[in-house]
């Protein structure tokens, strides 16, 4: 029964509450950049059309989307430190002793903000995503770790969270409450949250009706 409350835990923290949380960053971030949320709304129009709702055989065809939701990642990955890992056997690592044992902490937010690597590393440009016309480079992006020891759900995170997200943008219209742009400071936390959660004002779009009632517009 313990064993059991524990998985139980690891599902809701390690799925549920990463996955809630890159949404409201991507939405932050979105409601700052109103440019770069009516370029997602106007690729799902395109790919999708209003005459359904998104679905996840979909995010394939949403690069921009994609690159939205990588470039929040880089920006604000839920989990800044990664999962610790531990060293079974004295090793090296680029140049560096590692005894066995060994308790290793990765600084993924600081890695993602590089600025020798990153160019305006502070700056939310989904488009730098598309240049190379590839996507991520795992290398440089890590908000899952890497190689063997990656987290086992991010493709699971990766189409939760796409069509989440691709949901949001194409069924409603997004305004900030105020003029003041969204407050972006990082709260404390096992995970990241933001320190102030996002209010934000929406409105269905005016197909939306149509979609639930089969009098959707096609397109």
């Amino acid at each position: 029964m313990k064993l059991q409350k524990h998985v139980k835990q690891a599902f809701i923290l390690a799925g549920t509450d990463t996955s809630a949380a890159t949404l409201e960053w991507a939405m932050s971030n979105l409601l700052n950049h109103p440019g770069v949320l009516e370029k997602a709304k106007a690729e799902i129009d395109a790919e999708v059309g209003q005459g359904r709702l998104i679905d996840e055989s979909d995010l394939s065809k949403l690069p921009y989307l994609q690159a939205i939701i990588t470039q929040t990642l880089r920006l604000y990955p839920v989990a800044p430190l990664l999962i610790p890992h531990m060293s079974s056997e004295n090793c090296s690592v680029g140049g560096y002793d590692v005894p066995k044992d060994t308790i290793l902490l990765i600084n993924a937010w600081a890695i993602h903000r590089d600025p020798e690597v990153w160019d305006d590393p502070e700056g939310f440009k989904p488009e730098r995503m598309l240049e190379n016309g590839t996507g991520i480079d795992s290398c440089k992006i890590l908000p899952f770790g890497m190689g063997r020891r990656a987290c086992p759900g991010m493709g699971l995170a990766n189409r939760v969270v796409g069509l989440t997200l691709g949901s949001l943008i194409q069924c409603f219209e997004w305004k900030r409450v105020g003029v003041e742009e969204i407050d972006m400071m990082e709260g404390t936390g096992i995970t990241m949250p933001k320190a102030h959660p996002l209010v934000a004002m929406r409105k269905p779009r005016h197909f939306i009706d149509g979609v639930f009632t089969g009098e959707a517009i096609s397109g």
